[in-house]
């Protein structure tokens, strides 16, 4: 073959590629365009959907809650002359069971179940609202629950978290519970990363955050528990619409955490605050603790039990009903021993179920005198 035929074979075949090429170009832009034209046919939610669909995975869940609540009932807005009932509200969102164990798991706490009521009235009424259309700010449910320990804060959290994800505010309604090792690193790099691992945990419900003043350390350049404020704050702004946060610990202490980190406290829109229980209530914590395990104090050891907590109550590190239930737990060991020690002994369903005076102030002879001379 001549150079002259050579030439011609490579022109040919340089042209047959550059017409290839732009056919494919060609037919690439046509479909581009004519997706174009059906999403821009399409409905604004099917849009939206379309845009929420870039970038997942098939499997991927939908997002629930409260978004998902909103554009159901844009479809189906109650007329401006319809009423509602939040008898039926309540019972829609099945939240007096949450209530009923709330009674059934706490004694007294007025005040805080008080709180709560208030808070599932003013999520009720924005359910409300907007099944009418009418659209508010998500209210803010980021909370700091403070008093001494064993007065039912980890409880009430719990509840609450149920609450919230009833009423459709919270995706998933789990807790989780986080105190300052399992944020703050102990050497540099470790904080965000572990931060970050708790928090993709709680995501969906509630991070409750016990003893929270400690992840603050005045004085102290090398810690490192001033990331992870750093980091909650970010988040707890962010991510109102996935994770409800609750910072626990001594009122005391908590007004010295938020002193020092005012960015805290303006995130905070609910403050409970837990008081110590009364006698009265201790001692009927009692009860309903032996209640539950099917024992019960005898008339002269529920007098014996009664001055146990009066002294016991003026003492260091007394931690309300989880001394109580300490104190009972080492009851039932007494009364084990004191049965089992008596191996020819006949005993009665009755003697395996009631507790003694010998069974609270054993070992404690002074008190246990001063019990009958009362």
């Amino acid at each position: 073959m001549g150079r002259g035929q050579q030439s011609i074979s490579a022109t040919i075949f340089t042209a047959v590629t550059a017409i290839l090429f732009a056919c494919i170009v060609a037919t690439a832009v046509v479909s581009l365009w004519k997706a174009s034209l059906r999403t821009a046919d399409a409905p604004p939610t099917e849009r939206k959907k379309a845009r929420r669909g870039q970038g997942r995975t098939a499997s991927a869940p939908p997002r629930r809650g409260r978004r998902l609540l909103r554009r159901d009932q844009r479809a189906d807005l109650l007329p401006p002359d319809a009423t509602v009932s939040f008898a039926d509200e309540r019972k829609a969102a099945d939240i007096d069971e949450v209530f009923t164990a709330l009674d059934n798991d706490l004694i007294g706490l007025v005040p805080i179940k008080k709180k709560v009521q208030e808070i599932a009235a003013l999520l009720l009424v924005d359910r409300a609202r907007q099944k009418f259309g009418l659209e508010a700010p998500r209210p803010n449910m980021h909370m700091c629950f403070t008093g001494p320990p064993g007065t039912g804060k980890t409880t009430v959290a719990l509840r609450m978290a149920d609450l919230l994800h009833r009423l459709g505010y919270l995706e998933e309604g789990h807790l989780v519970h986080a105190m300052r090792d399992d944020l703050v690193g102990q050497y540099i790099g470790q904080t965000a990363p572990r931060t970050k691992k708790v928090l993709d945990k709680a995501m969906g419900g509630v991070l409750f955050i016990d003893e929270a003043y400690y992840l603050y350390r005045a004085g102290d350049s090398l810690d490192y528990g001033q990331e992870v404020i750093d980091i909650l704050l970010q988040v707890m702004e962010n991510e109102r619409e996935q994770l409800v946060v609750i910072l626990a610990g001594y009122k005391d202490r908590m007004d010295e955490f938020f002193g020092v980190n005012p960015g805290m406290s303006s995130r905070i829109a609910h403050h409970l605050d837990f008081a110590a229980y009364e006698l009265d209530e201790l001692s009927a914590i009692g009860q309903m603790m032996l209640q539950h395990s099917r024992y019960y104090l005898s008339k002269d050891a529920e007098r014996a039990f009664r001055n146990y907590l009066t002294n016991r109550m003026n003492q260091p590190r007394f931690a309300n009903a989880r001394s109580v239930r300490n104190e009972l737990e080492r009851a039932r060991l007494r009364h084990a021993h004191r049965l089992a020690s008596d191996l020819h002994r006949d005993w009665t369903k009755d003697d395996l179920m009631r507790l003694e005076p010998e069974d609270i102030f054993a070992g404690n002879p002074e008190l246990l005198l001063e019990q009958f001379q009362s």
